[in-house]
């Protein structure tokens, strides 16, 4: 039998968190402050692309187990266990805005008068949980609620999969009746075989953010390992290949290219890299910050490319100011922080298209799926309706995200639309010899067969 359980903060994490909820079987109540977004989820319409997640929130919607509210008093009636999935940005000295979190649990605890699990799913320093219980006592002395903590293990575009079919749950609890309730809420996926890590709080707050730094060092170090690559006029394809037969590093997340993106990895490297440095852990925040930095270099690296296939000085060309690539047309295909998302996030393409347009280029973007969010926060860039129609008469076109319907295009009918056959190649995103065949000089950021 299903239990009744709350999620408050209705975004891509707590809508997908609700309706998931929903599908295995529990009566969800969705917590928002958004009254539009409370309205959308209630029609069955998450607003956000996620493959199946609209599916889910109507067919639990129409069977009366999900439904979303903007009112903390209703979810403190509705039910004794409460997910918080609202989210934690990063500040600009890396350290997490926890202000959303604790305005949570300040509203919630207000209305709360039986004893209630408030279980944080976002992503948070170790001490979180400690300081929210703190709060919680304070807003009601009585101390009716307890926190937990449940990190999400994510992945945008499979969110949905990750959730029901997840790799691990992890728990961090304080009492024996936290760890029994959570073991309940989620008895279907554990009897699927889901492993299930039960610890303290600290290390479950830790465990998102040391995941999400780890990819982040990996694909970092393949990207450093492309420079090397360059250098050396090596194959950094072969060498992730070597590398990822080994079977104690493994194949994922070493494809060299631009760089990663997106809400989270950026925000948990520094994050991480803050808390470190504040615990006294130097060494460790060096190594993460040097992470971050070999990172962002690679944007620097594809306008760099850029300049160079068009000729420009690069002692009057700065990467973040001038003109000196004003009278120059460039197509860039991707906005997205990757494919099979319309998240424009911290998104590496984006963030390049805008260097160039700040350097004098006339840009013109094009993106399968995330078109509408890219013109809401970089309206100065030109967008056009397809792959082929931002090609049209650019001196040079740039691929930072490796959709398949870039790999698709034929490379004739690509130059028959442009104004010169230069490709700048930064995340392997087209067949480079299929390309090179056709006439197109090639220049790749993974330093491997850069054309002439």
């Amino acid at each position: 039998m299903g239990m009744r359980i709350s999620v408050i903060g209705c975004g891509h994490l707590g809508a997908v968190h609700a309706a998931c909820m929903a599908e295995i079987g529990h009566d969800v109540l969705g917590v928002d402050v958004d009254e539009a977004k409370v309205d959308l989820l209630n029609s069955g319409k998450a607003g956000f692309h996620e493959p199946g997640l609209d599916e889910i929130l109507r067919r639990n919607v129409a069977l009366g187990r999900l439904r979303f509210t903007t009112s903390f008093a209703e979810a403190a009636a509705f039910g004794n266990i409460h997910f918080l999935g609202v989210a934690t940005p990063g500040r600009p000295d890396g350290n997490y805005d926890l202000s959303q979190v604790r305005a949570a649990v300040t509203s919630l605890a207000r209305h709360v008068d039986t004893p209630s699990l408030v279980v944080g799913k976002s992503t948070v320093p170790p001490g979180t949980a400690a300081s929210l219980q703190e709060i919680a006592a304070t807003v009601m002395p009585g101390g009716n609620v307890e926190i937990a903590w449940n990190p999400e293990f994510l992945r945008e575009g499979c969110a949905v999969h990750d959730t029901l079919m997840p790799d691990r749950i992890v728990i961090g609890v304080a009492s024996d009746s936290a760890e029994m309730a959570l073991r309940e809420i989620y008895d279907p996926l554990i009897d699927m075989g889901t492993p299930l890590v039960v610890t303290d709080l600290a290390t479950a707050e830790l465990a998102k953010g040391a995941a999400n730094a780890f990819l982040s060092l990996k694909i970092s170090f393949i990207n450093a390992m492309a420079d090397i690559c360059t250098a050396m006029n090596g194959d950094v394809r072969a060498l992730a290949q070597a590398l990822g037969l080994d079977p104690r590093i493994g194949p994922a997340f070493l494809k060299a290219g631009i760089g990663y993106g997106g809400s989270c990895l950026s925000k948990d490297v520094r994050g991480l890299a803050a808390f470190a440095d504040q615990t006294g852990e130097g060494q460790a925040s060096k190594l993460l910050t040097l992470v971050d930095a070999i990172n962002s270099a690679r944007r620097n690296r594809v306008v760099s490319l850029v300049k160079e296939a068009v000729g420009a000085e690069p002692a009057t060309c700065s990467s973040h100011a001038g003109s000196c690539l004003e009278g120059n047309r460039i197509a860039v295909w991707g906005a997205a922080y990757k494919p099979g998302t319309d998240d424009v996030r911290d998104s590496p393409g984006l963030d390049i298209a805008c260097r160039l347009h700040g350097l004098g280029a006339d840009v013109t973007v094009y993106d399968p799926m995330a078109m509408g969010n890219a013109l809401t926060v970089s309206p100065e860039l030109a967008y056009a309706d397809s792959a082929l129609a931002a090609l049209n008469q650019a001196d040079v076109v740039v691929v930072v995200a490796a959709w398949p319907e870039f790999a698709e295009i034929s490379p004739a009918a690509a130059g028959s639309e442009a104004g010169s056959m230069t490709v700048v190649d930064a995340c392997q995103g087209i067949d480079i010899a299929l390309w090179q065949a056709a006439g197109w000089r090639v220049l790749s950021l993974t330093g491997s067969h850069v054309g002439p």
